[in-house]
């Protein structure tokens, strides 16, 4: 009798057993986020860089085709994925998820939306540029007249020494700030260490993690981070154009600590090894992730900087470093908070060349004016808008919502542990820009 009052509780606990890992197992989010990811690849093989990081079961990865191959765009296969996809999201009833599941549903559904809206894209559909940020980012900019930029230009103007343009007077200005190229590698080590050290004050990384820096040229972009997966990323900078000082720790944050390499494995910790959520194993980076994942690098600029402390450092560390006399310094903090106001009028020169108001001489003399670029500079930039279109509102919108988001749920200056605490709350779970802004709105009420 013993033995079998013993039995019975041990049999009745492997059914509850067995009935929560078969409950887990037939989540229909799981199988959901299988096909997206599933999906997301194919698309990458007629999509140059649509995937930016893969790092889930290799068997998933489709077989690679050939250039003929890829004139062939099998749109309504892939069209019809992503709307079983967003069929079968619907039939779920919300009302029975967690939040952390709700966050995770919201974030599937915008983007499988995006990827459909790219499937379309890929297929030939017009979008002028606020319809394309909609669709693939989930976000809208706010459109600056040029009388915005030319208050920013004028404040300048009165700052700025010399004669000519303001752009050229601006330029001649930060000639005294770039890094010698032989100083590059040792200044950026040292701003590294600086924001890894920040960073790990207030956030809890895996032992594991690491990175490595390459230096590259011929690239349209500054920098850029290549998530590996296990926690480890690969930062290449672009050293053909000249880095000025304050981009040291520009980068080191952006790209690193608490951006892009933190954010990965923050994601990877949590929600693929700790939740088994494979959709975050593959990143499409025309996609809203990428507002999240740009605008948090840029905020973490100023979450791991508060104040006067990014100033301070650079002026006492990062200077000497590079051998640059900072007896100018201030004044070109000045200058370098006054042009900051200018970031909008990159996207102004997208929207308007995109959507053929501008000619493409307009829209590199309109950079050379209000972004205060040169010539070299301003060519650059048009060709990253030529190739990555609509994305470049990833970097300033994407930095404004989740800088709101966190100011008013209470992360100010002021508070800078509950703006450390949101800020890895934001980073390590799943995010959708629409839900980030709708939260701001039901703060207002």
């Amino acid at each position: 009798m013993k033995t079998v009052k013993l039995i019975f509780p041990l049999f009745f606990l492997f059914l509850l057993s067995f009935s929560l890992i078969k409950a887990e197992s037939v989540n229909p989010m799981n199988d959901i986020a299988e096909g997206y990811v599933k999906l997301v690849l194919q698309i990458g093989l007629y999509d140059d860089g649509y995937v930016d990081a893969y790092y889930g079961p290799e068997n998933w990865k489709p077989k690679d085709i050939s250039e003929n191959e890829k004139k062939d765009f099998p749109f309504a296969a892939l069209y019809k994925k992503a709307n079983d996809l967003i069929s079968q999201l619907k039939k779920i009833d919300q009302s029975k998820l967690s939040s952390i599941e709700k966050l995770r549903y919201k974030y599937l559904f915008d983007q499988i939306l995006s990827v459909r809206s790219r499937i379309e894209i890929l297929n030939g559909k017009k979008l002028s540029f606020d319809e394309e940020s909609k669709a693939l980012y989930d976000a809208v900019s706010p459109v600056y007249d040029e009388k915005f930029f030319k208050d920013v230009i004028d404040q300048l103007d009165r700052i700025l020494p010399g004669k000519g343009s303001i752009s050229e007077r601006y330029d001649k200005f930060r000639d005294a700030f770039v890094i010698p190229k032989e100083k590059i590698d040792t200044v950026f080590k040292a701003a590294i260490f600086e924001c890894r050290k920040r960073t790990l004050e207030h956030i809890s990384l895996p032992a594991n993690e690491n990175f490595t820096v390459e230096y590259v040229t011929g690239k349209s972009w500054g920098a850029y981070n290549w998530y590996k997966g296990n926690e480890f990323s690969l930062i290449q900078v672009n050293t053909e154009l000249p880095i000025y000082i304050d981009r040291a720790i520009d980068l080191a944050c952006h790209e690193g600590y608490p951006g892009h390499h933190v954010y990965n494995a923050l994601l990877e910790k949590h929600l693929v090894d700790d939740k088994g959520w494979v959709e975050f194993t593959v990143y499409p980076l025309f996609s809203p992730q990428s507002l999240i994942a740009e605008g948090s690098a840029n905020y973490g600029i100023d979450v791991a900087f508060p104040g006067d402390e990014r100033t301070n450092f650079e002026k006492k560390v990062l200077f000497p470093l590079a051998g640059l006399d900072s007896s100018l310094a201030d004044k070109y903090y000045e200058a370098i908070k006054l042009t900051a106001k200018l970031n909008y009028a990159m996207n102004e020169a997208a929207r308007n060349y995109l959507d053929g108001k501008f000619s493409r001489d307009a829209a590199i003399a309109f950079l050379i004016k209000y972004a205060l670029s040169n010539q070299d500079r301003a060519e650059r930039s048009l060709r990253f808008i030529e190739h990555y279109r609509s994305y470049v509102i990833n970097y300033n919108l994407g930095q404004d919502i989740v800088k709101n988001y966190i100011e008013r749920n209470g992360g100010t200056e002021n508070d800078n542990d509950k703006r450390w605490e949101l800020f890895r709350y934001l980073i390590s779970t799943p995010q959708t820009p629409s839900e980030l802004q709708n939260s701001e709105m039901k703060n207002k009420k």
